[in-house]
């Protein structure tokens, strides 16, 4: 396992304010290409802007745009917090 491997940690684990690198998105089927499509994409600096009232979907901030996603598929994207 690689250095970065170490320190790849889920997309949805960071909180509101933090930013992460994406270095892997492990996201089955569809959800890859759509979720590639809006700009997530490996070395994208990613950062997190808010929570859905219930938590779910979660916001982000990515290449200037903001973008939500639901919480299952952020947990399929693996960054390096920054």
């Amino acid at each position: 396992m690689g250095a970065d491997a170490e320190k790849a940690e889920p997309l949805s684990g960071l909180q509101p304010g933090q930013r992460g690198r994406i270095l892997a998105i492990d996201v089955g089927g569809a959800n890859k290409g759509r979720i590639m499509e809006m700009g997530f994409t490996v070395g994208t600096v990613i950062e997190v802007v808010r929570f859905a009232p219930l938590g779910d979907p979660m916001e982000f901030k990515v290449r200037g745009a903001h973008v939500s996603l639901r919480k299952a598929d952020a947990a399929g994207v693996r960054v390096q917090r920054i």
